[in-house]
């Protein structure tokens, strides 16, 4: 499997986790969101994902070259192809609450501050996108600490690790790139915390990665 991907985005993180959780190899493909106006652009790049945007996964199935874009699509797809171990809690209730949990980041918050909508509001609008995703990042955070205090254990839903780990971990990341105060999300970084701990959260950190540019 190739992950084309780009070390600080949230959405590439969480893929780089799952397919560390289950212990699958994969070549990583660095796409610069930044260089030249952004690798993702290239029309190269428009074939494999007409997007534009990362991750995207590519591997061969069926003796065909295949691609899956959307870090929640390819998720489910590595949890429906490699179900050990096992991301998403069996019992419905729980399980719709992991995706619901999930989609409060991939939905309610990541969207707000990703790389287009910022350039937009700073270039073109003239705004203060720090200001900006910070207030969304802290709305967001608020209301899974809210819903997460149901299920949480060591991890979100109880002593597994989850998709809801998964979106949490390079969120909270985000939020102290744009000044976030996280004291009010004990729990979260408590979560975050015991995630740390773990070799496949820590090699899929945003700073371990191989074009991780240094601070």
């Amino acid at each position: 499997m190739k992950l084309y991907n780009y070390w600080r985005s949230s959405a590439s993180w969480r893929v780089r986790i799952g397919l560390n959780l289950k212990g699958l190899s994969y070549e990583y493909a660095p796409v610069h969101l930044v260089k030249d106006g952004g690798e993702q652009h290239s029309e190269a790049y428009r074939v494999i994902n007409p997007m534009r945007s990362v991750p995207t996964l590519e591997f061969t199935e069926g003796g065909k070259v295949r691609h899956v874009a959307q870090s929640m699509a390819i998720l489910e797809y590595l949890e429906e192809r490699h179900p050990s171990p096992a991301l998403l809690p069996a019992e419905p209730y729980l399980r719709a609450r992991c995706r619901m949990l999930s989609e409060m980041v991939n939905s309610g918050i990541q969207p707000l501050q990703n790389l287009g909508v910022l350039q937009r509001i700073k270039g073109e609008l003239k705004g203060d996108e720090k200001a900006w995703s910070a207030y969304w990042i802290d709305r967001g955070l608020a209301a899974f600490q809210a819903a997460v205090q149901e299920t949480a254990g060591t991890y979100c839903l109880g002593e597994a690790v989850s998709f809801a780990d998964i979106f949490l971990i390079p969120q909270l990341y985000g939020a102290r790139r744009f000044g976030v105060d996280l004291q009010p999300y004990a729990l979260l970084t408590r979560i975050e915390a015991a995630c740390a701990s773990l070799p496949a959260f820590q090699a899929a950190h945003a700073d371990r990665q191989p074009d991780a540019v240094p601070a």
